[in-house]
């Protein structure tokens, strides 16, 4: 299959880390584009994530937060469509940017109906792309301020400061609070000890506290069910994840 985009548009300047950049989950089964746009996003800044089939896609599209989905409608698995109407349903806040060969004003209206804020056709281009990207981001940023988080079966409200896990209160003391608010709003990336000893306990490198580690367990700890541990996962030398899965 040759590829639909316009190469020419790609500019590799800037800085290709894109660490700490809005999170972009880029759902796409062409390994071409799929490569096309993560270094094309990563160099514009962006953190960026992908699936290349349907299933996956909507499970970590679900589990995990991401600031902007850019989701093609022809997928393995499972199907664009039925995506989109999954997170309009579960995470209406989330922009998700449809990018398919499928042009008909018919396929158009029922994307956009579906709960897409924007809609391109392949072949693009990766600057225009981008633009609407960050235009999306945007107007989800002046429009939504959420007061509640999610990761997996986890929710909490930050007015209230209540936790629950599957419906079921779990009640944490501040720091274990702080922590956890610390990974949801990171959920999917790896933090390391010394990442999450800063943000959470305003304290440097201090590589004779285990106070990470201990508060980690307290939270597996409370988090924990009967028929499913808590979704923390420990990524040996680096630091902790949290999320479904541990790869």
């Amino acid at each position: 299959m040759s590829a639909i985009y316009h190469a020419t548009d790609m500019s590799l300047n800037a800085d290709p880390s894109g660490d700490g950049g809005p999170a972009v989950l880029v759902i796409e089964d062409e390994p071409g584009i799929v490569d096309f746009l993560q270094r094309g996003l990563t160099a514009e800044g962006f953190a960026v994530q992908s699936a290349t089939d349907g299933a996956e896609g909507e499970r970590r599209a679900l589990a995990e937060n991401f600031d902007a989905i850019v989701l093609d409608l022809m997928l393995p698995g499972r199907s664009g469509m039925e995506i989109l109407t999954s997170l309009h349903h579960a995470k209406p806040g989330v922009p998700v940017i449809v990018l398919t060969a499928r042009g008909d004003v018919s396929d158009r209206v029922a994307g956009l109906e579906a709960g897409a804020v924007d809609y391109l056709v392949k072949p693009f281009s990766l600057a225009e792309l981008i633009a609407r990207v960050r235009a999306q981001l945007r107007v989800a940023a002046q429009t939504s301020s959420p007061t509640t988080l999610r990761c997996a079966d986890i929710e909490v409200d930050l007015l209230s400061r209540r936790v629950r896990r599957d419906g079921a209160t779990v009640l944490l003391s501040t720091t274990e609070f702080e922590l956890l608010v610390y990974l949801i709003r990171h959920a999917g990336r790896v933090l390391s000890r010394e990442q999450i000893l800063s943000a959470v306990w305003g304290y440097q490198h201090d590589p004779t506290t285990n106070v990470v580690d201990v508060y980690i367990g307290y939270l597996r700890r409370k988090l924990r069910r009967p028929d499913a541990p808590a979704p923390i996962f420990t990524v040996r030398a680096v630091g902790y994840r949290l999320g479904y899965a541990a790869s």
